[in-house]
């Protein structure tokens, strides 16, 4: 089996105690906004620009670095091994909503319901680092 390794960035968006979670119909999953690290681009870049990109919003604040994991797993043939990278963020003053990739359907929904919805657990074990911040807000 081939294998593939590579970065991501992603984040964990909060707005008024809730978490931004991508539906994504046709391959029947609900995941969090993340995406490769691109050469010469730090793990912060990546992260923004890979959240704007499939949410659509826009004038994101990086509020807390919640550290990394590394997720492995196989696809098609391939071995894939993730090293990932993930910010808290928020909205900020001049933040905008613009049109999400066609992929994604975003949502605003409780921590609670976030770690139920999720996909993938790597994913929920992003919503359970980030619930201590969360709660202070």
């Amino acid at each position: 089996m081939k294998e593939n390794k590579y970065q991501a960035g992603g984040g964990i968006v909060i707005n008024k105690g809730n978490i931004l979670i991508l539906m994504r119909p046709k391959r029947n999953e609900i995941r969090l906004p993340k995406g490769h690290i691109d050469l010469g681009e730090s793990a912060q870049e990546a992260a923004l620009r890979e959240v704007e990109e499939e949410s659509g919003l826009s004038g994101l604040e990086i509020v807390a670095n919640l550290g990394t994991q590394v997720v492995e797993f196989d696809f098609k043939g391939y071995h894939f091994n993730r090293t990932e990278y993930f910010y808290l963020m928020e909205l900020s003053s001049d933040s905008t909503e613009g049109q999400p990739e066609d992929q994604f359907e975003p949502r605003w929904v409780s921590t609670d319901e976030a770690l139920e919805l999720l996909t993938y657990e790597p994913e929920k074990e992003w919503v359970r680092r980030a619930m201590p911040y969360i709660n202070k807000t």
